[in-house]
């Protein structure tokens, strides 16, 4: 039986998934996580995981009744944040006998979603468990079952190796080739560019589509639980501005009425990351200031150290 059926849920589940943006009819494009999942594991894309993507794709719920209680276990329906995490999936599609395709996170970003090619979604924790569909999915949220208890950090994540093994190379390079970069780098910006556009909230000008092109989805991510990072954390996810138009546009004005689209967030979410038409590049959240007048510029600063690198990054 084909689990996921657009449409066949509870009032309940959809009353969640239409404030969280869905609607009957929606469709966006899912060529950008493809690729970007592609760089980054050993993933195929099947026809549940495109058809699930298009329909719930860049949308966060947060239970039921969304609260201060229960937005801890909001899930996230992004594939990207499954970013090397591509032996976990293995294990967990062994143990579930499945082909598991990540489309989203749980357990504030701690448990991962996964879809069979059957349409059932699964919770991808130390292994795998099989929650069926949408409705099982918010039901579990809205309740606060212990499903949804944050579970035990999963180990570190693989920038820092990656970039240990890059010693000799430019803090700038290393950062950015940590984070999956390499030379003639181009991914689809059509998943960013539906969403955004989709809400009614922006249109992305060529500077950003350039710049995303080759940088979208890289970063610094948080540290884990034993140390810490000589970098500000950074990630240039457009999808992290969804439902703010308001702050950028603020930002704009703030900024003298430029047309600023967003590249993203650093500081731990305390500051949004912008870019103007003419490739200038600014930051702010209550206020803007311009942190470089050129994308490379920009980059250089994002990935200089705020103190100097040794040996414990």
């Amino acid at each position: 039986m084909y689990e996921y059926r657009s449409g066949g849920w509870s009032p309940g589940t959809e009353d969640v998934l239409r404030r969280a943006g869905w609607q009957p009819g929606r469709a966006v494009p899912t060529e950008t996580w493809e690729a970007v999942v592609r760089e980054r594991g050993p993933y195929e894309t099947h026809d549940a995981a495109r058809r699930f993507l298009a329909e719930f794709g860049g949308l966060t719920t947060y239970g039921w009744p969304a609260d201060s209680i229960n937005t801890s276990s909001a899930i996230c329906f992004d594939p990207m944040r499954a970013a090397w995490q591509d032996e976990r999936f293995a294990r967990a599609g062994r143990e579930a006998g499945a082909a598991l395709y990540p489309v989203g996170t749980a357990d504030e970003g701690t448990g991962l979603l996964g879809i069979g090619e059957d349409g059932a979604l699964y919770l991808i924790r130390d292994g795998a468990e099989r929650l069926g569909g949408l409705d099982r999915l918010v039901q579990a949220q809205g309740t606060r079952s212990a499903l949804w208890s944050p579970a035990e950090p999963t180990g570190e994540n693989a920038f820092w190796r990656q970039l240990r093994a890059l010693e000799g190379e430019s803090d700038t390079d290393r950062v950015l080739r940590a984070g999956g970069w390499f030379p003639d780098r181009s991914v689809p910006t059509g998943t960013w560019e539906a969403v955004l556009l989709q809400t009614g909230e922006f249109e992305m000008h060529d500077a950003a589509r350039h710049f995303l092109a080759e940088f979208g989805a890289l970063g610094v991510p948080h540290p884990d639980s034993k140390g810490s990072t000589p970098w500000m954390e950074f990630s240039l996810d457009p999808l992290l501005a969804l439902w703010d138009a308001e702050i950028i546009d603020d930002l704009a004005e703030q900024a003298g009425g430029v047309d600023l689209y967003p590249l993203g967030m650093r500081d731990r979410g305390n500051q949004y990351l912008a870019m103007a038409s003419d490739g200038s590049v600014f930051a702010g959240m209550d206020s803007v200031w311009l942190l470089a007048p050129a994308p490379d510029e920009a980059l250089t600063l994002l990935t200089t150290p705020l103190r100097p690198t040794g040996p414990c990054v």
